[in-house]
């Protein structure tokens, strides 16, 4: 429907704001899930959006959501962000080391949150496409 009234494929910023607007709509009996939207922004640099339960929408470069969100979340500040290190490094987090960062923070949720699933599906996106990959949690 976007696609053929305005001429054009919907961008990442524009499903942001829609999903964002759809929430809203719902504020007063709210769907209580926990929605991040990932993309590639109109520079082709990676964007994270995530959103309350009435649609207010906040952009970041990572972030964690569901059940085990709260606890997934420091860990991410602390690996991701460098946030509260002593040593940071300047050098920008290669896409092996956010995979192996991404299988940690789920093996670690895996191991405190009941609710967390036993399998994982990454969705990697880049300039070149969308790349699968996906693991099991629990060995047990």
């Amino acid at each position: 429907m976007y696609e053929q009234e305005h001429n054009k494929t919907m961008s990442t910023t524009a499903c942001a704001q829609m999903l964002s607007t759809m929430l809203y709509y719902k504020r007063f009996f709210p769907y209580y899930i926990s929605n991040i939207l990932v993309g590639l922004d109109n520079e082709g640099k990676g964007c994270v959006y995530s959103y309350d339960p009435i649609g207010h929408c906040e952009k970041a470069t990572y972030r964690a959501g569901g059940s085990a969100g709260a606890l997934l979340q420091p860990l991410l500040d602390n690996q991701i962000g460098q946030k509260n290190m002593e040593i940071v490094s300047k050098e920008p987090l290669s896409q092996e080391k956010a995979v192996a960062i991404l299988k940690d923070v789920f093996i670690s949720a895996a191991e405190r949150d009941i609710y967390t699933g036993d399998r994982v599906s990454i969705k990697i996106i880049t300039a070149d496409g969308v790349k699968d990959d996906s693991f099991e949690l629990r060995k047990d």
